[in-house]
């Protein structure tokens, strides 16, 4: 039985377990990574926090979920970061929790916005493959979905360490090397 307020079924059901990412381009983005790559690099943090015995949210494995990403102007990302979190200029990446909705066969992890030309700026700034920031924004946005945070140093520190495992993994280096 369905609950009332559960939206209706969509055409494009997300797979019974496993991730369905749905990415939207809003901008002609050069270098911009191909879907395959931001749905391997989701799937690697899902994997990756489900094993972490200090994660701050529930158990995921086996639960279908379903991830918004959505690839943004500076114009977009400066108005959704003055809307939400009252900072009036276009920042790397927003991450906006999802909520579980009774009788949806899947969950909404959340939405996730990368913007790109802030992503390119940064990689430069920093001497970085554009590739690896891209794979970094992707899951430090991801892990924010899952409750992860960097506010108090504690889990600045649980986070990062988690974020260069990720990385690692796929073959990234470390993105906090150069910083002090």
């Amino acid at each position: 039985m369905s609950h009332p307020d559960a939206p209706e079924p969509m055409d494009d059901e997300p797979p019974p377990s496993g991730l369905n990412l749905d990415l939207a381009v809003e901008i002609d983005a050069p270098g911009l990574p191909e879907a395959p790559d931001f749905q391997h690099w989701a799937e690697t943090a899902l994997a990756w926090a489900d094993a972490d015995p200090g994660r701050p949210s529930a158990v995921l494995s086996g639960q279908a979920l379903e991830l918004a990403l959505r690839i943004v102007s500076p114009e977009e990302s400066q108005s959704l970061n003055r809307q939400w979190r009252d900072r009036d200029r276009p920042t790397n990446v927003l991450s906006f929790p999802g909520d579980e909705l009774p009788g949806l066969p899947w969950r909404h992890l959340g939405d996730l916005v990368i913007c790109a030309e802030v992503v390119a700026r940064e990689a430069s700034e920093q001497d970085k493959l554009e590739q690896a920031h891209w794979a970094h924004m992707l899951v430090h946005g991801v892990l924010h979905l899952l409750g992860y945070d960097h506010e108090v140093r504690d889990q600045a520190e649980h986070m990062e360490a988690l974020e260069k495992r990720i990385l690692d993994q796929l073959g990234f280096p470390d993105p906090y090397q150069d910083e002090t």
